[in-house]
């Protein structure tokens, strides 16, 4: 006899995932995959800038339309990646279900519906450059008395020592 090892306990997903399915239908999700995996499906830079609201089917049923919610400034960007989007949604449901994208536009503030709040693109890593570059850098920023100056300084100018080392490799 088998015996539970989760004293009464469900998983999150388990729990919500009816939910989850009736506020996707809701809004024409036929796959809710598409709205929970919305960044693994179009790659996190994409995901960063937009994410789909709804999909609507057309009187003959040839295709839906997806809608994108994106910020203004974002909106000719996606508008030049509108097929790529369109190819990588159909992947998730695995067939061409989506045959239009419509993209809208909202400011970063608004109704409550339509309120773009995207999640920023995460800062690069700080590269640590070479040690011979580091100690060039504290060289050139040595002569300056004041700790935090000198440390800008020193970030400055291994910056610009490891640019012009780059540049120099043809990159």
């Amino acid at each position: 006899m088998r015996r539970t090892t989760t004293k009464g306990f469900k998983r999150t997903s388990s729990l919500l995932r009816d939910r989850i399915r009736q506020a996707g239908e809701s809004r024409g999700f036929a796959v809710t995959r598409v709205l929970t995996h919305w960044a693994e499906i179009v790659g996190q830079d994409i995901a960063a800038i937009c994410k789909p609201v709804d999909v609507k089917y057309g009187r003959q049923g040839f295709g839906a339309t997806l809608t994108i919610l994106t910020t203004g400034a974002q909106a000719p960007m996606l508008e030049m990646q509108k097929e790529t989007l369109r190819s990588r949604v159909n992947a998730a449901y695995g067939y061409n279900a989506i045959a239009r994208l419509r993209i809208t536009q909202t400011a970063a503030t608004g109704f409550a519906e339509g309120q773009a709040q995207f999640a920023p693109k995460p800062k690069p890593q700080e590269n640590n450059p070479d040690p011979e570059i580091r100690a060039e850098a504290a060289q050139v920023a040595a002569p300056v008395a004041d700790d935090t100056l000198r440390q800008a300084l020193e970030r400055l100018a291994g910056n610009v020592l490891s640019k012009q080392k780059t540049d120099k490799k043809g990159f």
